[in-house]
């Protein structure tokens, strides 16, 4: 085996998954998949950095020893706990007080910080940061700065590079280097929800599947999973055989504070991984799922697709389904008409309601179907700050449908998760840009949105990038639709 070279980007993958950082360091790189948020977190930085500094910073070593404002690209090496071989790579250093082997100044590093919080992953880069550009300028880094929010509102914080840090960035370091130095991977994480975030997602879910994970029964997170390990139920097979009165009792005892709320979805969880391990779809509810639908003349499926940080719902897209002549519902359709409303913020929103009004009415008294409370949450919400009377809120309430909903109510499905994605998968629905998903669909919007009126390439990419935004947000609503004909076939039989 190489010998380990400690850097900053393995300590960030350490901290938050150990299996991760293994990964990095020993994965297959062609099981390892590009995901966006990473390009969402760099993007957030830039904007960041820029808001704290306005010109463009200078490069490297030779940036340092001009005294410049601000430098980046800086590679930093040092030793750290036992000898062991750290490296880093800085972002954005900037000039403050002090004196160092340049002159009559010295450097602090700088972290943008995603998230509402300084944690551990921030404090534990910055005091390796620190440590190392403190061995390079031969003088203290006492502190280093934490800055979020971009142009709009720069937010800054200054974090204390102390002792305690120190000797907690030593444990994290030997740790890491004990965890690198092992032949096999660390085990899967507890609560694998975060793990969307993960360039090995795909190797993990396999392996997960696998294992028969407990992770893989919708509905258990980590602390779940802790309490039916305790139980002695390791895999999803030990829950499918479990007896459910007998499990309420034992989690009740195990959890004195929440064991009541535990125990109370015993009976769910045994049930899911009975359905997940039989593969086999179990009815809930002998009730019709969809009965607005029975003489409705078509539906109107409707999708969201949003900027969560800058609360911004750049997309309202409406796929028109009408009935077939013979009063049959179709098949998912890529003929069905789309109607996609973007929406400007400088346009405001006053406009965007118009349009979503005068669309709504175009179809009265058709269905709204969407898959989750996102779409209903947002369309109420605006029609009450854009002054519908109640008696109009009302009939837009009546409208809307949220299939998660009434699919949850009616169905036990063999899937680890109720999310559309792994729904209409089970059921056999294909998006047409495969690896595409929400995240990557928000990188490309703020790419149109920087770039869409350059005349060059990069606008010719941009407006690519929003014809591929309209393809998977038009992709969804037939994905809803896959689970509604879905519903609709059960209810005949």
């Amino acid at each position: 085996m190489p010998e380990i070279l400690l850097t900053d980007r393995l300590l960030r993958s350490w901290v938050r998954c150990r299996r991760r950082a293994w990964l990095d360091w020993h994965g297959p790189a062609e099981q390892r998949h590009w995901n966006a948020h990473r390009a969402l977190a760099l993007q957030e930085q830039v904007q960041s950095f820029q808001a704290l500094v306005p010109h463009r910073p200078a490069r490297g070593l030779g940036g340092c020893q001009a005294g410049a404002a601000a430098v980046v690209g800086l590679r930093l090496k040092g030793e750290g706990p036992a000898g062991l071989e750290i490296a880093a790579h800085p972002p954005l250093l900037q000039r403050t007080d002090g004196t160092s082997i340049w002159g009559a100044w010295s450097y602090r590093p700088v972290l943008a910080r995603q998230g509402y919080r300084v944690t551990r992953e921030h404090r534990l880069q910055l005091a390796l940061w620190g440590r190392l550009l403190a061995a390079l300028q031969q003088t203290p880094v006492s502190h280093g700065l934490v800055v979020a929010g971009g142009a709009r509102q720069l937010q800054q914080e200054r974090l204390t590079l102390g002792s305690s840090l120190q000797r907690q960035l030593d444990e994290a370091l030997e740790r890491l280097a004990t965890d690198l130095s092992r032949s096999a991977a660390p085990e899967l994480v507890a609560d694998r929800r975060k793990c969307t975030l993960c360039s090995w997602r795909q190797l993990c879910d396999g392996v997960a599947a696998s294992e028969g994970h407990l992770s893989e029964v919708s509905g258990i997170g980590g602390k779940r999973r802790e309490l039916l390990l305790a139980q002695g139920i390791t895999t999803l097979g030990d829950l499918a055989q479990a007896d459910p009165d007998h499990l309420a009792a034992q989690l009740e005892l195990a959890d004195p504070q929440h064991g009541k709320q535990h125990a109370a979805l015993a009976a769910e969880l045994v049930a899911q991984a009975r359905v997940q391990a039989a593969g086999e779809p179990l009815r809930l509810d002998p009730a019709a799922a969809l009965p607005e639908l029975a003489e409705a003349p078509g539906v109107l499926l409707y999708d969201i697709e949003s900027d969560p940080d800058a609360r911004d719902d750049f997309l309202h897209g409406f796929v028109v389904l009408r009935r077939t002549a013979a009063g049959e519902w179709p098949e998912v359709s890529a003929a069905a008409p789309y109607q996609p409303l973007l929406a400007l913020q400088e346009h405001g929103e006053r406009r965007l309601w118009q349009r979503l009004e005068r669309l709504l009415a175009a179809y009265p008294g058709w269905p709204v179907l969407h898959y989750g409370e996102t779409e209903s949450l947002a369309l109420l919400r605006m029609a009450q700050r854009q002054g519908a009377s109640e008696a109009q809120i009302e009939r837009l309430r009546s409208r809307l449908i949220d299939l998660h909903a009434r699919l949850r109510r009616s169905w036990r499905l063999p899937v680890g998760s109720y999310g559309l994605k792994a729904v209409a998968s089970w059921l056999g629905f294909r998006w047409s840009q495969p690896g595409v998903d929400g995240a990557r669909c928000l990188l490309w919007w703020r790419q149109w949105r920087q770039w869409h009126r350059d005349p060059g390439p990069r606008g010719r990419a941009c407006l690519r990038h929003l014809q591929q935004i309209l393809a998977y947000n038009r992709d969804d609503s037939l994905a809803s639709w896959t689970v509604a004909r879905w519903l609709l076939l059960q209810d005949q039989r």
